[in-house]
């Protein structure tokens, strides 16, 4: 009886850090879509060739702040500072539902630059 209750509670054990690593997958993956085609928007039509790297950067993070900004109320830095103790950034701490609506912004965006020509 004591091993049939020590398996059943490891077998929960078990579930249960599944279920914690794929919600962490699925919220990565969530805050993944769509990155590759508002990146690459911004690269192809608001980028100039004539621009340094540290330029370069300005803009990604512009157009990121925007999203930021429309989905949080805050920049990237704004919430860097206001959270020194967490690590990583402002989508690992997104609920599934701001995952989903970034990405559906990120996807909006491309399609506003893309149209900027």
């Amino acid at each position: 009886m004591e091993f049939k209750l020590y398996l059943i509670k490891e077998f929960q054990r078990l579930k249960d850090e599944e279920r914690k690593q794929l919600g962490w997958d699925i919220r990565r993956n969530l805050a993944k879509i769509n990155y590759r085609i508002h990146t690459d928007a911004i690269k192809e039509n608001l980028i100039p060739k004539e621009l340094n790297p540290a330029q370069i950067n300005r803009v990604y993070a512009s157009e990121a702040d925007l999203l930021n900004m429309t989905l949080f109320g805050f920049t990237a830095k704004e919430w860097r500072d206001s959270n020194p103790d967490k690590k990583g950034n402002i989508r690992d701490y997104a609920d599934i539902s701001q995952l989903v609506c970034l990405s559906k912004h990120r996807r909006a965006d491309a399609l506003r630059v893309s149209h900027l020509i």
